[in-house]
């Protein structure tokens, strides 16, 4: 069974699909997900689709989509509740596209940086352990370096799965796949295997 088949979405898209283990999703108009700092303004209409999971654990996914207008997003979510959560992946700023994170924890902070490999098809994977949380992404899915090592708190369930938001646009199709969530792998900070 595909992992698919146990999420729930928050703010389900107009035009989604779920065909064996491949997630297909059009993005409505003004999705987003933030949370007060700089903007000012708070938004928790983004597009969500999250499997429950009780404890620690590692989740992964491939995301393929072409982004070409400012803010398209794609990538992967960690959610508590509406305060505390991170976005993660692929998201079209300054002409570029860029990998970052963001860390909301009552309020939204944002890292982001220009992807030197192919923006349109990457691998997320995320840890959650311990009361901190690691990004790493990757172009091939073998090599994974770090993105991001932060707090994040503990919590008896998590909500964790595939994320895409167009706030200024509708009309981002985002294919995601090779989805799955497990124990934590174990790995040391710098074992990028």
């Amino acid at each position: 069974m595909t992992l698919f088949k146990t999420c729930e979405w928050l703010n389900a898209p107009e035009k989604w699909s779920l065909k064996g283990n491949d997630l297909h999703v059009v993005t409505d108009k003004g999705s987003d997900f933030w949370r007060k700092t700089y903007y000012g303004f708070t938004r928790d209409s983004g597009h969500f689709f999250g499997h429950r999971r009780a404890g620690a654990f590692t989740a992964q996914i491939r995301v393929r989509a072409n982004y070409d207008h400012l803010y398209d997003q794609a990538g992967l979510m960690v959610r508590i509740d509406d305060e505390r959560w991170l976005k993660a992946g692929i998201e079209f700023s300054d002409d570029v596209a860029c990998l970052g994170s963001v860390l909301t924890l009552g309020q939204s902070d944002w890292a982001t940086a220009p992807y030197a490999d192919d923006a349109s098809d990457f691998f997320l994977r995320i840890t959650v352990e311990k009361g901190s949380l690691r990004l790493q992404a990757s172009a091939d899915g073998k090599h994974w370096p770090l993105v991001r090592l932060c707090p994040f708190p503990e919590a008896e369930f998590y909500s964790v799965g595939p994320m895409c938001c167009t706030p200024e646009r509708a009309g981002l199709a985002v294919h995601f796949s090779d989805f799955f969530v497990t124990d934590p792998l174990g790995k040391d900070l710098h074992d990028l295997s």
